[in-house]
C-alpha cells in the first residue's frame, strides 16, 4: 500500500473559537479501496514554510491528493498547505489527484481563472470525452480555460471542464467527488490506481 498525503478542509467555529481540519470519512474509505495509506496534512504548518518541508520529509508521501470543500481564498492556510503541496509533488515528480476544489486549486497554480457555473451544485450530469460517464456535481466554480501543460479528459454537457490530466506529470484532476457515490465506481478506483502506478 501507498502512503499519500490528502489536505482537508477547515471548518471555522466561532462560538468555540476553533478552527478544524476535517475530511470526510468516505474519503479515507475510497482511498483504501485503492490500496492507499491517507495521511491528513494539518492546515497549521504555515506559515514556517520549513516546518512543511520537515513533515513532508517524516512522512515521505508516494502521492498527493488534494481534496474537495472551501472555495479558494476563503481559507489562507489551506491554500498556502496545497501549494506547498503542489510544489512539493511536481520537484519529486509524485502523482496528484485533485478532486473538485483540487482540480481548481491545480487549474489556479497554473494561472488559470475561475468562473461561476450554474446548475453544477447538489446534481447529476453526463460528462463526455476520454472518460464518459454520469457523475455528481457539488461545484458552483469551473475553471475558465485548460491550463496550459495539461489535456482536457472529459466535459459537461453544458461545456464545462470535468477533468483535466497533465501532458507530462501523473496529475489528474475530476470535479465530481469519488468519496460521494453511493457505492464507489470501479472506474474512479481504476483510474486513481493506474494514476499512482498501482496496476
Amino acid at each position: 500500500m501507498k502512503r499519500v498525503v490528502v489536505s482537508q478542509r477547515v471548518d471555522i467555529f466561532p462560538g468555540q473559537n476553533e478552527q478544524r481540519d476535517a475530511l470526510d470519512q468516505r474519503l479515507i474509505e475510497f482511498l483504501l479501496h485503492t490500496d492507499c495509506i491517507p495521511v491528513p496534512i494539518p492546515n497549521s504548518l504555515f506559515p514556517k514554510p520549513d516546518t512543511l518541508a520537515r513533515w513532508l520529509a517524516a512522512v515521505a508521501p508516494a502521492a498527493v491528493i488534494l481534496s474537495g470543500g472551501n472555495d479558494i481564498g476563503s481559507c489562507h492556510s489551506r491554500d498556502l498547505t496545497e501549494y506547498g503541496l503542489l510544489d512539493y509533488a511536481e520537484h519529486n515528480h509524485l502523482p496528484v489527484l485533485g478532486i473538485c476544489r483540487g482540480m481548481q486549486m491545480i487549474g489556479v497554480r497554473a494561472g488559470v481563472k475561475l468562473r461561476t457555473v450554474k446548475l453544477h451544485v447538489k446534481t447529476r450530469h453526463t460528462i463526455h470525452g476520454e472518460i464518459v460517464r454520469e457523475v455528481n456535481s457539488y461545484h458552483k466554480l469551473a475553471l475558465s480555460t485548460c491550463p496550459i501543460g495539461f489535456n482536457v479528459l472529459a466535459r459537461s454537457t453544458d461545456g464545462e471542464i470535468e477533468a483535466i490530466r497533465h501532458e507530462k506529470l501523473c496529475w489528474e484532476g475530476w470535479m465530481w467527488h469519488p468519496e460521494r457515490e453511493p457505492s464507489f465506481e470501479n472506474d474512479d478506483i481504476t483510474r486513481l490506481r493506474k494514476l499512482l502506478g498501482s496496476n
